[in-house]
């Protein structure tokens, strides 16, 4: 990984693309979704302040657990301007994901669990069926996969 002098406080888009690890053409699609920024140079050139290799470190590792670019701009959005971000903002941030990622896990975990029983049914209204319809009240009343209750005519026949 190519280092770059401390003196240098802003970075072209090649070198926070090799620093990164990011492909330019990711940085300037975040970039165009709010998630980094850049400054124009008088030729009209993109430069980044040193603070975005964190995050787009941050975008990076956000993405691979799941999360939503819309969340990560939100969380983003409140991190300290013209400064790196610290260890706290960090763990500020991520523990807000924290319930929803454990929420994410706990339905991979019953889609391991219970990924056998539902191949091939067809059926999204078995009563054992936790994956496709988990809390099932017509399945109780009726099987199969009417979701409607049949109708009587009003004369009783």
């Amino acid at each position: 990984m190519p280092q770059i002098p401390e003196k240098i406080h802003e970075l072209t888009v090649g070198q926070l693309s090799a620093r990164s690890g990011a492909a330019v053409s990711a940085l300037h699609f975040y970039e165009a979704k709010g998630l980094i920024s850049s400054r124009r140079t008088t030729g009209n050139q993109r430069r980044y302040g040193r603070d975005t290799l964190r995050r787009v470190a941050f975008v990076r590792a956000a993405q691979r657990v799941g999360i939503p670019l819309a969340t990560i701009r939100q969380a983003l959005a409140q991190l300290p301007e013209e400064r790196t971000p610290t260890n706290e903002d960090w763990a500020r941030l991520s523990a807000a994901w924290r319930t929803e990622l454990d929420e994410r896990i706990s339905q991979l975990g019953r889609l391991r669990d219970h990924l056998t029983d539902c191949i091939g049914c067809g059926c999204l209204s078995l009563e054992t069926c936790v994956l496709s319809n988990p809390d099932d009240v017509i399945g109780e009343r009726m099987s199969g996969s009417r979701l409607l209750p049949v109708r009587r005519p009003a004369d009783g026949s």
